[in-house]
């Protein structure tokens, strides 16, 4: 037991953000079994409330790109704040967004807050951003087991991708997952993640 969370400790440290990828093809089993892995995730009264748009198709990608920077050329140009702006230096990060075309998948994830039936009423989800927040984190580790990068990014509203995706009001954009395989090239910020001590305490 102790040797199998150590492992999974030091494959998990290897993990990175990547924000340039190569334009190789990913097979599409392995972003369904990945997907499939999210749909495990424990949740609010198994009402499982998520849904993941998986876009490969290069105008889709486009137009979520061009609708991304007009969003965040406005935050980056008049909401961001100078604290936020200096945490995000080290990052090297702009309001530009090329890896929302580069990448050969987007995973654009909602959550659902209700789904509405064939009779108009409303069917509600409960502890739907815990719930979302864990899945989130299942497929993310899933796409790090399967090999592959990825890179969460969460525009600032995120609201046009529901516009786009034809998704139904009851869903919130939360986040577009970024998957592919990363780019050798790209030179990855130096970062520390915090210690046990910094992050937990045993009472």
């Amino acid at each position: 037991m102790k040797e199998k969370s150590k492992k999974l400790l030091e494959e998990s440290r290897k993990r990175r953000t990547y924000r340039e990828f190569l334009p190789d093809p990913i097979d599409m089993e392995v972003i369904k079994n990945c997907v499939l892995t999210a749909g495990t995730a424990p949740n609010g009264a198994d009402k499982q409330p998520w849904h993941f748009s998986i876009v490969t198709d290069p105008a889709m990608k486009a137009k979520i790109r061009e609708e991304a920077e007009k969003v965040e050329k406005k935050f980056y140009e008049s909401k961001i704040t100078a604290e936020w702006q200096a945490d995000l230096d080290k990052l090297d990060v702009n309001w530009e967004k090329p890896f929302l075309t580069q990448a050969p998948c987007l995973i654009v994830i909602f959550k659902e807050w209700y789904k509405t039936l064939e009779d108009g009423t409303k069917d509600q989800n409960y502890y739907v951003n815990e719930s979302i927040g864990i899945s989130i984190g299942f497929l993310i580790n899933a796409l790090r087991n399967a090999g592959l990068a990825s890179l969460t990014y969460t525009p600032a509203p995120p609201t046009f991708l529901r516009t786009l995706l034809g998704r139904p009001e009851g869903e919130t954009p939360v986040m577009v997952l970024v998957v592919g395989k990363p780019d050798p090239n790209y030179k990855l910020p130096i970062l520390k993640k915090k210690s046990f001590e910094e992050i937990a305490e045993i009472i």
